[in-house]
């Protein structure tokens, strides 16, 4: 079953507070310096900040303007668990794609830590609001491309932010 747009916005809250309560409790020497070959914790909220950054921005463009874009879904929306899957099936598939999309991100530097966190948190209630704005009937008819996952619903992509929030802290729990 489909979650509402209520609950998707009450799921993005619940998984980006998740990260923020681990964020808190980790030394700040971690934002700089992270297991060899592998991202640093700053490296991670950078990538998510950006990952929410566009996703609000072309939520930002008029709807006729993804419509015409990018056509419109010819499926239903799929729920929670299956974008899920998929995405982690994605990520197994395409690990060299992955690694070469993410080798160039920067390293932010721990006095960039409180700007960036408040980035992240402005974009993620930016995305809350959008996602309660925005019609059922849009949330499941538009789409907008994913580097990894091709053409996905709004709903599909936002709960995937959700879900891309939650992959990431999995990830800082194993390595910190």
């Amino acid at each position: 079953m489909l979650m509402n747009k209520i609950e998707i916005a009450d799921l993005l809250e619940e998984k980006h507070n998740d990260l923020f309560d681990w964020l808190a409790q980790q030394p700040k020497e971690n934002w700089e310096k992270g297991p060899l070959e592998k991202w640093t914790a700053g490296q991670h909220i950078l990538h998510l900040v950006n990952s929410l950054q566009l996703l609000n921005n072309a939520l930002s463009y008029p709807k006729f303007v993804l419509k015409y874009k990018f056509g419109v879904c010819n499926r239903a929306s799929r729920d929670y668990d299956t974008v899920a899957k998929k995405y982690q099936q994605k990520l197994i598939d395409n690990q060299d794609r992955a690694k070469k999309f993410n080798t160039n991100l920067k390293k932010p530097s721990l006095k960039d830590r409180a700007r960036l966190l408040t980035r992240f948190q402005i974009q993620e209630k930016k995305l809350q609001y959008k996602t309660k704005k925005i019609s059922d009937k849009n949330l499941d008819t538009l789409v907008i491309p994913h580097p990894l996952m091709g053409k996905m619903t709004l709903r599909e992509i936002i709960m995937w932010t959700a879900h891309h929030t939650a992959h990431h802290l999995e990830t800082l729990k194993l390595l910190y």
